[in-house]
């Protein structure tokens, strides 16, 4: 399988979905070629004041600056397939919605949905106000999924990683990833 996805990780409250994503990333990299991380400042910031380290730089994937530009996904010729913005803060989603590509982040995003490739956006806020509903809309139009990191309920999970993974399962999901993860009524 020649695979090749992007996560964009944002400041919005939620760090613990990307660390489960990159987890799960890392137990299927032998099924996907390459794997580009993008941080905003803020998501580093967030990741530590929730999850209390510094363990996103524990990953092997290729992490690039957020104003990297020369970074392979930042132009369609690269072929990154998936895009997936965990968590993806409004501000982001407003970017992206706008085509502003002002960083690495709204670049990638914008090639991804240019070359009508897979957007998965896990937006985390609440609530919506109309101007965040009518940007996931314009994303949506463009070909980008909304997936809010809305938990399910129904595997009955025990720890705050397996809550968080009912997100991130239907984000691989949707990426086209096999997880094997709770399948209701499997």
């Amino acid at each position: 399988m020649n695979r090749k996805i992007i996560v964009g990780i944002t400041g919005a409250s939620g760090s613990i979905y990307a660390k489960v994503l990159l987890d799960k990333l890392a137990s299927l990299q032998p099924h996907i070629e390459k794997i580009g991380v993008v941080m905003s400042d803020n998501a580093k910031q967030v990741w530590e004041y929730e999850l209390h380290n510094k363990d996103y730089d524990k990953y092997s994937f290729d992490f690039y600056d957020k104003n990297d530009f020369m970074a392979p996904f930042a132009s369609g010729s690269a072929k990154y397939d998936t895009m997936i913005i965990c968590p993806c803060s409004m501000g982001t989603l407003a970017r992206v919605a706008s085509g502003v590509s002002n960083d690495l982040m709204t670049r990638a995003a914008d090639v991804i949905l240019k070359e009508r490739r897979k957007l998965i956006m896990l937006v985390r806020e609440t609530p919506f106000s109309l101007i965040h509903i009518n940007n996931m809309k314009t994303v949506t139009e463009a070909g980008g999924i909304i997936c809010p990191a809305n938990p399910s309920f129904y595997s009955l999970p025990s720890t705050f990683e397996e809550l968080a993974a009912t997100v991130v399962d239907r984000a691989l999901d949707l990426a086209g990833l096999d997880t094997k993860g709770y399948r209701w009524s499997e």
